[in-house]
């Protein structure tokens, strides 16, 4: 019986019936060379392997009124073949039908009386393919760990050799279920600490605000909550989800990256802003003052997949008030490199200490009423730009080769467009999450992330044909 970090419990406390808590992830697999791969296989292959990820195989146990962090507790009734699900996607079957269809589901809450996780297995697909389409709640796993449950429940091979199939997790030997009465005077204990947590919590807050601000008259210094400047999709969000993506070429990304000298996550960022810049632009809405991003910055030591989050975030201004395509990238470059050296040396581990200082009930309560104003105040960023490292070969899932994947992710209150990036097998795949009352053409901004980089390119092989003919003479 595990009870949830703070890190981890924070993302159920944050959920409304507008802003539900898990992510997702659309895969298009090409069964061709697989003859056994159907439903049936795919069910047996994750029943096979699913007890390797005991969080997937447990249910919650929440604390009454909210007033402790949720447990995690084996479930004594857990069958994959009630989260694994079958759907058809209609005709033609292409990449935006397939796009209504996993929004439609997305938009649906998962059951908090089951494991926080479902599965779709998607037939009808163009060209003779079938998608997947997973949810799991946040609270499991953060980007990283997601892209290595994906790991474990696929292979490097079409035909690996079969295992035995392992049984959900149970309590290790010596444990035991708590009783409610345990629970109840666990909860009151932590009540009782929980002043002195949040006393903690607040003087680093206040710490790392008062370098912030110190920082502020710095260019490059990540922006301030309130200097943030509005924009259509930074309102109030509603329930309904639509969804866009786009793939790109790493091998181009990485071309401009060396070009440029600079990350990939900064051309990232860069592209992010010209699609923004160019989507406001467009509608007479684009502000003078720039948007900024959050972004994730993993805190894992390298090869850690262990379930769980273990994140920090940082706002990073995206420049959208330089035209030029350089410039913009060159800047997000500079202002990058600022946000994650004040992340790393004042960092107030915010998701922990939200977690342990507030009752779940309590941080609930309070994301309802940040919804409930048409324009939120005081929020971190506009967008949220999330970068997940996937793998560069080839995975295999039940015998089918997965071609690409396209994420899914959260919309906070005041953010109704999320941008999610994996990247895979030489591709990078970007998904666009919006709330379609306030995004209504999420693929207007997918359109323009390629445009963006074919108009890095061209700068950097200008910049390359310049200097060869130079060297001429």
């Amino acid at each position: 019986m595990e009870q949830l970090p703070g890190s981890d419990a924070v993302f159920l406390g944050m959920e409304t019936p507008e802003a539900p808590g898990h992510v997702g992830g659309l895969t298009v697999l090409d069964p061709s060379a697989a003859p056994e791969f159907g439903f049936a296989r795919l069910v047996e292959v994750v029943g096979e392997r699913i007890g390797l990820a005991p969080r997937y195989t447990q249910k919650l146990r929440e604390v009454a009124l909210g007033l402790d962090r949720p447990y995690l507790v084996h479930d004594p009734r857990f069958d994959v073949a009630n989260h694994i699900h079958r759907i058809a996607v209609p005709a033609p079957g292409g990449i935006r039908e397939l796009a209504d269809l996993i929004a439609y589901l997305f938009s649906r809450p998962l059951d908090r009386r089951k494991p926080l996780w479902e599965l779709w297995f998607i037939e009808g697909v163009e060209n003779e393919r079938v998608a997947l389409f997973m949810k799991s709640h946040h609270c499991l796993m953060d980007g990283q760990a997601g892209a290595g449950l994906g790991e474990l429940l696929c292979d490097l091979e079409p035909s690996p050799e079969r295992g035995p199939i392992l049984p959900p997790a149970s309590f290790p030997r010596g444990q035991r279920e708590l009783s409610d009465l345990e629970i109840a005077l666990r909860a009151a204990g932590n009540l009782l600490r929980m002043p002195v947590r949040m006393a903690s919590f607040s003087r680093r807050l206040l710490r790392q605000s008062w370098e912030m601000l110190r920082s502020a008259r710095d260019s490059e210094a990540p922006p301030l909550p309130f200097t943030l400047p509005q924009t259509p999709f930074n309102r109030q969000i509603g329930s309904q989800r639509a969804f866009a993506c786009a793939s790109l070429s790493l091998e181009q990304v990485k071309e401009v990256k060396k070009h440029f000298d600079v990350t990939v996550n900064d051309v990232v960022l860069a592209l992010t802003g010209s699609a923004l810049r160019t989507y406001l632009d467009q509608r007479l809405q684009l502000p003078e003052r720039p948007l900024a991003g959050l972004i994730a910055i993993s805190k894992r030591s390298k090869g850690d997949l262990e379930m769980g989050n273990q994140v920090t975030s940082v706002p990073v201004g995206l420049a959208t008030d330089i035209a030029d395509p350089v410039q913009r990238l060159l800047r997000v470059h500079r202002n990058a490199a600022k946000a994650k050296q004040l992340a790393k040396a004042y960092d107030a581990d915010m998701l922990q200490g939200i977690g342990e200082s507030l009752p779940p009930g309590l941080l609930n309560l309070w994301m309802r009423a940040m919804n409930t104003s048409e324009v939120p105040a005081g929020l971190p960023a506009n967008v949220v730009v999330s970068n997940v490292r996937g793998t560069p070969v080839p995975l295999y899932c039940a015998g089918a080769r997965i071609e690409c994947m396209y994420p899914m992710s959260i919309l906070a209150p005041g953010q109704g467009l999320n941008v999610t990036v994996v990247s895979y097998m030489g591709r990078v795949d970007v998904g666009f999450t919006v709330d379609p009352e306030l995004v209504p053409d999420p693929w207007q901004l997918a359109e323009e992330v390629p445009r963006a980089l074919t108009e890095l390119l061209a700068a950097a092989r200008q910049r390359v044909e310049a200097e060869a003919r130079a060297a001429r003479g």
